[in-house]
């Protein structure tokens, strides 16, 4: 019994589509977004005010904007994949020059009535802009370094846009997701082994052109007991409020550390942190094990895809999805520093949310037209 149907036909109907969709993958998305909104109401002190409800209103039109890109063809986001890329890289231009700053951060740009962050729009656009382009290279063509060039400043330039804002943690997870797709589309061992080995050169060099909170985060990761009411204090609060917890937490809405303001950014990049206080490691576990799913389910869809672009664009988007779901985990139990990631669809978010709906309809989409005809390999 295979997961997904292996015969579709071209120009398929409505109702063939919706019968093709992946509903199960659908069902795991809702929940983890009905959880954020249900966790949201609990650190707004039992209230649907400030968190809540927004996220409420985003969650169904973001379900339908997800089913919508779903239903698209795949062909289309092929041709469309450079053009969405220089469209979010003008808008990380735009912050750059005229970006909305919040909390010491230029992160954001104004359209009109809505505040965008294109940091997390740029994670879509490089999976689709570097699957199609290697979907045009043979295995043989990976092998010459000169093809790998114009992949590879697709990557650097708006990860350096990006570490300016500044962003290190976005950033960070930008350059792991592609560098995913450069060893899935064929990189060899001999053209990864260099880089490796100028990590600890650009770390030094990077050290250099860190702000100072930034320095002061990653040296509260090895001591935080050394600052615990400064650069600590978030990473000693987390710990607390998850030791507290136990097995099955101290009841919905009676998280003593989330609910009397010990917490920090308790509704976007700590939320994992009231969840586990208060729903205890069960709860805690069924929300990992929710995620897990999730994952399986995008690297079933992505290994079922009958083209290379498929394949690379939706283990793009997988990767992305495990990368910030295991930065957030590792982040508030102090396995790495805080950097800001949040957790995706249940901490607080228009931008990352909308974003992580716009990758989950991507992967319907493969799934849907997974033999979508598509452009074979020159020299194929």
């Amino acid at each position: 019994m295979t997961v997904f149907p292996s015969r579709i036909e071209h120009g398929l109907p409505l109702a063939e589509k919706l019968r093709l969709v992946p509903w199960g993958f659908v069902l795991v998305v809702t929940l983890l977004s009905l959880l954020g909104v249900v966790m949201l109401y609990s650190a707004g002190g039992a209230s649907w005010q400030p968190w809540a409800a927004t996220q409420l209103a985003r969650v169904i039109p973001g379900l339908v904007l997800m089913l919508g890109i779903g239903l698209v063809p795949l062909r289309l986001w092929y041709r469309s994949g450079f053009w969405l890329y220089g469209a979010v890289f003008l808008l990380l231009l735009g912050v750059a020059v005229a970006g909305h700053t919040g909390m010491g951060a230029k992160r954001w740009i104004r359209m009109g009535f809505f505040v965008l962050q294109p940091s997390e729009y740029m994670k879509i656009a490089l999976a689709l802009v570097l699957a199609r382009y290697f979907h045009n290279l043979t295995f043989e063509q990976m092998a010459n370094p000169l093809r790998l060039l114009l992949p590879a400043m697709l990557v650097i330039v708006p990860a350096g846009l990006i570490l300016l804002q500044p962003n290190l943690g976005t950033a960070t997870l930008l350059v792991l997701v592609a560098a995913t797709m450069f060893f899935l589309a064929g990189m060899r061992w001999w053209q990864i082994l260099p880089l490796a080995g100028a990590v600890p050169f650009i770390f030094d060099f990077g050290w250099k052109y860190l702000h100072d909170y930034q320095k002061k985060r990653l040296l509260a990761f090895f001591n935080p007991e050394q600052d615990p009411l400064g650069s600590g204090y978030n990473i000693i609060q987390s710990k607390i409020a998850l030791g507290s917890g136990g097995l099955f937490g101290k009841g919905f809405a009676m998280g003593t550390q989330s609910q009397l303001h010990f917490l920090p950014e308790k509704h976007t990049d700590f939320i994992f942190v009231v969840l586990a206080e208060e729903l205890g490691l069960t709860g805690a576990a069924l929300t990992l094990f929710l995620f897990m799913v999730l994952i399986v389910f995008g690297a079933i869809i992505s290994l079922n895809a009958r083209r290379q672009f498929g394949r690379l664009l939706g283990l793009g988007l997988t990767a992305a999805l495990f990368l910030y779901v295991l930065t957030n985990i590792a982040m508030v139990t102090g396995l790495i520093p805080v950097v800001g990631i949040p957790l995706p669809f249940v901490s607080y978010g228009g931008s990352m949310m909308l974003a992580f709906y716009i990758a989950c309809g991507l992967l319907i989409s493969i799934a849907v037209h997974r033999e979508d005809p598509l452009p074979l390999p020159k020299n194929h």
